[in-house]
């Protein structure tokens, strides 16, 4: 069965009664070149492990379960569950879970996977992403450390462009900043609205995401790192010693003494900024308040 096929989605919908969610963000795939697209740019061989975040009916899944050792799909929708097991039937090497992805601890079903032998290689995650949820899900899956080694996923073409861009550019802001902490970022292909049922008012994008091994910049501190990426790009028209002031309860001569200290124009905004430039003004902040802190004792 050709789960990708328009006429198969309107025939799953009316076997089940089975109508598309809006709230849930559903929009299924009609093109198998980018269902293929999706899972040779996630590098998946033989050996290896996929968690696919909204399955759908299958499409992808499927895919993935062709070129994979192991596939476990993780599904919010429990209409879809019944759907899923019938269309992936064929294969002996997929397992369905009806949970909220945002809600599951992947790290769980990785091991438990690995020790029943399952895979042996490298872990995937992969998934045509809602676009409501796309940022939260990507930064759920990088701050809880999931041991997986990629992440390719389809989203709105606008939210990967963030993603992907560098300090100077004008979509670069703090989400560029966060996911290229973690991960190294390619872009695998671009889709047209047109391949979607139904379909979406605009193009998407796959990027991958590959996991670090050793992050850009050594930090003390992560969440004053982030404190201060989200207090730079929240304020993006102010100077970062403007928009930094309050960071830590610092005033803004204790900002403006921190950004002389690192050879920082405070006269700078965020967007010029890189992941190294950012981590040296963090990590000077929090010498700082640890310093004074000591004197104050």
């Amino acid at each position: 069965m050709e789960l990708y096929s328009p006429r198969t989605i309107e025939y799953i919908k009316a076997r089940y009664g089975f109508s598309l969610s809006k709230s849930l963000g559903q929009n299924f795939i009609t093109d198998v070149n980018v269902l293929r697209d999706i899972v040779e740019g996630a590098e998946v061989d033989a050996e290896d492990l996929v968690i696919e975040i909204g399955p759908g009916i299958g499409s992808l899944t499927a895919e993935a379960a062709k070129a994979a050792a192991a596939v476990v799909a993780v599904e919010i929708d429990s209409r879809l569950i019944p759907i899923l097991e019938e269309a992936l039937a064929d294969f002996d090497n997929v397992e369905v879970i009806n949970r909220d992805v945002l809600k599951t601890d992947l790290n769980e079903i990785i091991e438990r996977k690995r020790s029943e032998g399952a895979f042996s290689g490298k872990v995937r995650i992969m998934g045509n992403l809602p676009y409501y949820i796309t940022t939260p899900i990507i930064m759920k899956l990088l701050e809880a450390e999931v041991n997986a080694d990629s992440i390719t996923v389809m989203m709105q073409k606008e939210v990967a462009d963030r993603i992907n861009s560098g300090p100077g550019t004008k979509s670069y802001g703090a989400i560029s900043v966060a996911v290229q902490y973690y991960c190294t970022v390619s872009k695998v292909a671009t889709v047209p609205a047109a391949v979607f049922v139904p379909r979406p008012k605009v193009d998407s994008a796959v990027l991958n995401l590959k996991l670090r091994e050793e992050k850009p910049a050594e930090l003390i501190d992560r969440d004053l790192f982030f404190a201060c990426v989200k207090a730079g790009f929240g304020q993006r028209r102010k100077t970062l010693l403007n928009s930094l002031t309050g960071v830590r309860g610092l005033e803004k001569k204790d900002i403006e003494h921190i950004l002389i200290t690192t050879e920082t124009d405070p006269r700078r905004r965020a967007e010029t900024l890189t992941i190294g430039e950012f981590a040296e003004i963090a990590n000077c902040i929090a010498k700082y308040t640890e310093d004074r802190e000591s004197i104050n004792e």
